[in-house]
């Protein structure tokens, strides 16, 4: 589920949802509606391997943004969010995860 297609251009990167694939949202499902408070975050990578956010938001004067991240916030978003879309070694192929 693609929760919003949009493309913009951020220092002369263009960010796609509609061809990057969706790793995590904080999005789920409370028996109305899958808002939370107002907006929703979801975590992005790009083909060629840089990661975004999306932020949608309901409320009146907001607007819906793209941000992009370094590797190391996405992971810190991946963790943090509800809604695994994929693992996270699919979601940071380049990261070795050590055993604690």
């Amino acid at each position: 589920m693609n929760p919003c297609s949009m493309n913009e251009v951020v220092d002369g990167r263009r960010y796609n949802t509609d061809t990057a694939e969706l790793l995590a949202g904080n999005d789920y499902w409370d028996g109305h509606n899958f808002e939370r408070q107002g907006t929703n975050c979801f975590l992005y990578r790009t083909p060629k391997g840089a990661y975004f956010t999306l932020s949608l938001s309901q409320w009146e004067g907001s607007t819906t943004t793209i941000e992009p991240v370094s590797e190391a916030a996405a992971r810190e978003h991946f963790e943090d969010m509800r809604e695994k879309r994929v693992d996270y070694e699919k979601a940071f192929p380049d990261f070795v995860v050590e055993d604690a």
